[in-house]
Formats: C-alpha cells, sequence, structure tokens
C-alpha cells in the first residue's frame, strides 16, 4: 500500500513579549491563523483526505477543520501528537528559567534529545511517542491522510524519518500551516517535501 501523508503545523498565534515556553498550553488561533488555514483549505481543497487526525490542542484542532473543511467534532483527536510537555518551564520567559532553574536552560541546548526539564519531555520522549502514533495511522489508513501538529512534533518527526540527529531539529523549517509531505510505502515513511508554503 503506497500513501501520502500530509503533516501540517497548526496556524499563526498570538505570543507573548518576552517569548515564553509554550509548549501544551492551549492557545486558539489567532485571526491571521484563521487565515492561514483558510488559505490552504484552497490549496488543498482538491485533495480528499480519507481521514483527518490532529493534536488536540485547540490550535491544532481549529487548524484541522478548517484546512479539511470538515466540522470540529469530526476531526480526530491523539493525544500523541501534543507538543511537547516542558512541565515547570511551561509560561516561564528564558530569564525566568534561567533564575529558576540555574544552568539548566543551558544543559537543555547542548543535549536537546535526552535532557528534560523538571515534570517534562525530552525531544527524545516526544519523538518516540509522536512516531509510534505516525506509524501506526499509516499502517492502518488508507491515504491520504491530514496531520495536523506542532513545530517540535513536526521537527521530531522529520528528524527521525531523515535519520539527523534531534539536536539539530531546530533547523528544520516549519512555518505557521507549513505543509510537509510524506510517502508511506512497502510499511516504510519517506519525507518528500518540508515546509511547503502553497500546494499543487
Amino acid at each position: 500500500m503506497q500513501s501520502l501523508i500530509y503533516l501540517i503545523r497548526h496556524g499563526d498565534i498570538d505570543t507573548f513579549s518576552p517569548r515564553r515556553f509554550l509548549g501544551q498550553t492551549d492557545l486558539p488561533l489567532n485571526e491571521n491563523g484563521i487565515r492561514q488555514a483558510q488559505a490552504l483549505h484552497d490549496r488543498l481543497q482538491h485533495i480528499k483526505f480519507s481521514q483527518v487526525f490532529t493534536s488536540p490542542l485547540q490550535r491544532a484542532v481549529q487548524t484541522a477543520a478548517l484546512v479539511s473543511g470538515r466540522t470540529i467534532e469530526s476531526v480526530n483527536c491523539i493525544d500523541a501528537f501534543k507538543e511537547i510537555n516542558l512541565g515547570a518551564w511551561e509560561g516561564l520567559t528564558v530569564e525566568e528559567v534561567r533564575s529558576q532553574f540555574p544552568g539548566a536552560y543551558e544543559q537543555r541546548g547542548q543535549n536537546l534529545e535526552h535532557y528534560r526539564p523538571q515534570g517534562g519531555e525530552s525531544f527524545g520522549d516526544l519523538a518516540t511517542r509522536c512516531y509510534s502514533a505516525l506509524l501506526t495511522l499509516a499502517r492502518q489508513f488508507p491515504g491520504p491522510l491530514l496531520i495536523v501538529g506542532h513545530a517540535g512534533v513536526n521537527r521530531v518527526l522529520l528528524s527521525r524519518l531523515r535519520n539527523q540527529p534531534i539536536q539539530k531539529l531546530l533547523e528544520i523549517p516549519q512555518d505557521y500551516c507549513g505543509v510537509n509531505i510524506l510517502k508511506f510505502n512497502a510499511q516504510r515513511l519517506k519525507v518528500e517535501a518540508i515546509n511547503l508554503e502553497g500546494v499543487d
């Protein structure tokens, strides 16, 4: 069985200045994010998705519904596609992390794959949970599939599929509503495209 999987990042959200760690903070799309998802729907409307899966965080659920043209109630929420759990760092600024957890920010930067913030996950943990879910869905459902994830989720999946070290995952571009295309064939997943702005 050969099929395509459209792995996209959710649309734009309102963030904070200074920047805060917002892994599983449940924020909705802002007006620009809604427009981005609607525009992506227009570009993908010729694709008849057999199934639509999404992180249960509302910014992803909203994006999945808008891009697919389905109701929010009809998209399938998969907990494994939630953004990384940042534990005690959630909602903090970089300076607050440095103040409350001396040396931790630097340790994480040196070891993205294995370092876990207090009560949270490493990017290696994230890769394990979302890759297993991705492979299960690819094997179970015929394509084309639409999966809406997050920057961290998509980057660890792309790193795993391209056999690239997780330490370099931040080098993988993932714009709001950017599209990654995966091909599933002979029980294997392969990356066909990364962070496309428009899909024909």
